[in-house]
């Protein structure tokens, strides 16, 4: 078989297109495949379909997967057709092998999108020879059309959080499908603004606000005045994880204070006092036990955590309340400070909070998605802008179909 039929058929080169010739340089390490169209070729107008013939042609150059370890390149005439239908005018044709305005195949981008998902954006540069760049160009492309087809119309039950983009103080917005575990927005920002772009980019994919009956949320007064606001038919599950983490906030500040006046006693605890008791090593527990023989606010703190804590186990949301008004009396008297904050934080959250009894909705899949997403900015030792990182968040939860070429 001639080289040319051989790499026509390998590429999947039908007529009018075919291989006019193929070019290996040893030392340019380089293969080169020269594409052109037969004599006299129709084209369907991109605009209507209709077949005209070519009316001019421009030599464009794609990169394409290598051949072996040498890279390997498509160049070819592209036709312009000049349409006989009113108003097409002169448009260049569709290409089997690459979408407009690429300079890879569709196969090459295949493979990006492939080793994206695995690899930091600055190795898949790296491997492919390519600047990081144009391979972000290429996942921007695929994450955006693969969103313009998603279908919002079931979500009924959403999920939002913040993560950080950057040192400081720059923040990405997510939003998730608590029924489905996927991502479907995110934005830049942390402010109540965030959850009115969502729910408009919710109705642009066939959602409705008016249909959105539960939310999930930490205890960030923007997302409550945004959930308020823009889903008004959402009742508000406040996470348990944040509120439990808002109370070992409380008993680490107050196993500082305690370490900083008796330092030796003290010593090792910060991970005693993190740990439920069924979860601590022997000589863990034979230091929490050593502590407990003191009288040590960090010890009623610790108590007070884990009351906090039996308050998610009752069996209903009258016995869930019951729990809670019992624990609330004890933190609100407990005549420690930092403690008695996260009660009055509980009592002014309270519905949210027992909301969870009715709608079971948590954020802890979604703090495991941000732990994801920030390991894998960390190995990429972070990214130039925003719309990357929320980019790579969709690769990793938005499950996204990509319709790509195989």
């Amino acid at each position: 078989m001639d080289p040319e039929l051989l790499f026509g058929a390998a590429l999947g080169i039908t007529s009018p297109w075919k291989v006019e010739e193929v070019e290996f340089s040893k030392e340019d390490k380089r293969l080169d495949i020269r594409i052109s169209f037969e004599r006299g070729a129709t084209f369907a107008c991109p605009v209507c379909g209709a077949a005209a013939p070519a009316h001019d042609t421009k030599v464009k150059t794609w990169r394409h997967l290598n051949f072996f370890q040498h890279e390997a390149y498509l160049t070819a005439r592209v036709p312009r057709v000049k349409c006989p239908n009113a108003g097409c005018g002169v448009k260049q044709v569709t290409l089997p092998w690459a979408r407009p305005g690429s300079g890879f195949t569709l196969l090459f981008e295949a493979l990006v999108m492939t080793l994206a998902r695995e690899m930091p954006i600055n190795a898949v540069a790296a491997l492919l020879g390519e600047h990081d760049t144009l391979l972000w160009r290429v996942i921007d492309h695929y994450v955006q059309m693969a969103r313009e087809r998603n279908d919002f119309c079931e979500v009924r039950r959403v999920g939002m959080d913040e993560t950080s983009a950057r040192k400081g103080q720059d923040y990405v917005s997510l939003f998730f499908d608590m029924d489905q575990r996927r991502l479907l927005f995110g934005t830049e920002g942390k402010d109540h603004e965030t959850v009115k772009a969502f729910t408009k980019d919710l109705e642009a994919h066939n959602g409705s606000a008016e249909k959105i009956t539960n939310a999930s949320l930490d205890m960030s007064k923007a997302f409550i005045k945004g959930v308020n606001e823009a889903l008004p038919n959402a009742e508000i599950t406040f996470d348990p994880f944040h509120l439990i983490q808002h109370m070992n906030d409380a008993l680490g500040k107050v196993r500082a204070e305690e370490a900083s006046i008796f330092p030796d006693l003290m010593k090792g605890s910060r991970y005693v006092y993190l740990k439920n008791p069924e979860n601590l090593t022997k000589k863990q527990f034979e230091k929490l036990t050593t502590l407990s023989n003191h009288r040590l606010k960090t010890g009623r703190a610790y108590l007070l955590k884990l009351g906090l804590q039996d308050v998610y186990f009752a069996t209903s949301r009258e016995e869930g309340e019951r729990r809670l008004k019992s624990w609330y009396s004890w933190a609100i008297r407990c005549r420690i400070d930092q403690v008695k904050k996260v009660a009055k934080t509980v009592k002014n959250h309270w519905n949210g909070i027992l909301s969870w009894f009715d709608s079971k909705l948590s954020n802890g899949f979604i703090e495991a998605i941000n732990g994801l997403i920030q390991s894998v900015k960390r190995r990429a030792r972070g990214y130039r802008t925003t719309k990357n990182l929320i980019n790579m968040a969709f690769l990793i939860a938005g499950k996204l179909d990509f319709a790509l070429p195989t």
